[in-house]
């Protein structure tokens, strides 16, 4: 099955419109799970059709094989890195987590990382506290990360973990000055970048991160299970998984494990490559809208949104940095369900106490006149 997509250009609407899940909702959660359009999924149906079907006339490991490189070139290009720099994974968590399990700690070690990390970005350094490393939890305040104390925290860590953007606030961290701090420690730097990729251009290369981890069901409108790792090349020689198989390495017969270069190594065994197939296709349709497009449609939409919620209310910035809105309401979950039967659907965050919509280029404007309608409502 080929990979190559020949789109013409798409409007955010025409986007939409081949959603079958949106309808008649005014869906605000696209930082949780962003809907495939139809074509997504039937690309990644295919694949399985294609390998399963025709498996007793053709290889099937080469089949897959040939789809793990394709899909790897289209999402180096997405993402601004070269091939060899991206490994396919299942989702953000998995691949912090083969992170954290490539590294060889020592007691003692110190892992940082902020308050406004999803667990995705908790869990792990949490479960290596049992093997005596030192959680250091940066506080933050309205989703901003103080520099000086940033420095601080970092001068003798072993690796550093934050968000490009944060699911608590939406806020925009300086990755690349972030970046910059903690290298100068000697610190490793993995970046959780799960809520930027389909938001706007990003380039991986430019941030200057060892890792960076993603995954494209959320904005991207690509299936689950379609994650990706950018490992740096020069990064990815000093690390070892400790969950190897034969894709992970260049010979699995050889007496010694030789780790394949580049961020491969941290692939591991027979996995279907359906999802990432259906992303590829995600990808061909965020393009054809244009990236820098659905970056100012999100911008004037959140703006229409902000300017009905009052500034009391109000826990994202004021001015443009996400797709992300947090409001503050008295009753999160209360409120979630209300809305839900008005069809409109938000969620509830853990901290800050509020709800928060997330809204896509493919959102419309009498939608945020419906949110903005059921929050005057509940105040």
């Amino acid at each position: 099955m080929s990979l190559e997509s020949d789109w013409d250009a798409m409007t955010p609407r025409e986007l939409r419109a081949d959603v079958p899940a949106l309808g008649d909702a005014a869906y605000f959660n696209f930082g949780a799970h962003g809907p495939s359009p139809e074509y997504v999924v039937e690309a990644a149906s295919a694949f399985i059709a294609d390998h399963e079907y025709g498996s007793a006339a053709t290889d099937p490991y080469g089949h897959a094989f040939e789809t793990y490189e394709s899909v790897r070139e289209r999402i180096a290009a997405f993402v601004g890195s070269e091939p060899d720099e991206i490994a396919l994974t299942e989702s953000t968590t998995d691949g912090i987590n083969r992170i954290a399990g490539a590294i060889d700690w020592e007691p003692g070690d110190v892992v940082v990382r902020t308050d406004l990390e999803h667990p995705a970005g908790i869990l792990p350094w949490k479960r290596l506290e049992r093997e005596g490393i030192e959680v250091r939890v940066l506080e933050t305040e309205d989703g901003r990360v103080d520099r000086d104390e940033y420095a601080e925290a970092v001068a003798d860590a072993r690796l550093v973990c934050f968000s490009a953007i944060t699911w608590t606030h939406g806020t925009r961290l300086p990755v690349a000055e972030l970046v910059k701090v903690a290298n100068e420690a000697g610190a490793f730097t993995l970046v959780d970048a799960v809520q930027s990729p389909g938001q706007g251009p990003m380039d991986v290369s430019a941030w200057g991160a060892d890792a960076v981890a993603a995954a494209g069901h959320k904005w991207v409108l690509g299936p689950w299970g379609a994650g990706f790792l950018y490992v740096d090349r020069g990064a990815a020689d000093g690390l070892a998984p400790r969950a190897v198989g034969y894709r992970s390495v260049d010979d699995p017969n050889a007496s010694e494990i030789e780790f394949k270069p580049g961020a491969k190594r941290f692939e591991i065994g027979s996995t279907t490559a359906a999802a990432h197939v259906g992303l590829v296709e995600a990808l061909d349709a965020i393009d054809a809208v244009g990236l820098d497009r659905i970056e100012s449609r999100i911008e004037s939409l959140t703006d229409r949104l902000k300017d009905g919620v009052p500034a009391d209310r109000l826990l994202s910035p004021r001015e443009f940095e996400s797709g992300l809105v947090t409001i503050d309401v008295d009753d999160p979950e209360a409120t979630v369900e209300r809305f839900a039967e008005r069809d409109i659907v938000v969620r509830s965050l853990p901290h800050p106490n509020g709800i928060r919509a997330s809204v896509h280029a493919v959102s419309t404007e009498s939608e945020i006149d419906r949110l903005v309608d059921a929050l005057d409502a509940e105040w």
